[in-house]
């Protein structure tokens, strides 16, 4: 079953909510971030994804009680990587045989 809607990339959230709220550039939360201006940028414009590596780089930036649980980072980005693969067609795949009982 289809998604009925397009969620946000979490880069999106980070550039539009988080970056605004901490009064921080994207040069000055990727120097906190011990990341590249590059990379965060990569990830705010939605061409590169949050790995769990970069998830725990949020958690240990925000602190999870303010939103940066790494899960909470990780399953956006799974939600949008979910929603963008159902825009694709189902790709063709045989079906497995039943499961064996033990």
């Amino acid at each position: 079953m289809a998604r009925m809607y397009n969620p946000p990339h979490p880069g999106e959230t980070l550039r539009e909510d988080i970056l605004p709220a901490l009064g921080l550039t994207v040069t000055e939360a990727a120097r906190q971030l011990g990341i590249t201006r590059t990379a965060l940028s990569r990830i705010l414009n939605g061409h590169a994804g949050i790995s769990p590596d970069m998830a725990r780089r949020i958690e240990a930036w925000l602190g999870p009680e303010r939103g940066g649980r790494a899960e909470l980072w990780l399953g956006m980005q799974m939600d949008y990587d979910l929603w963008l693969a159902e825009q694709r067609p189902i790709p063709k795949v045989e079906r497995a045989p039943d499961l064996l009982a033990a």
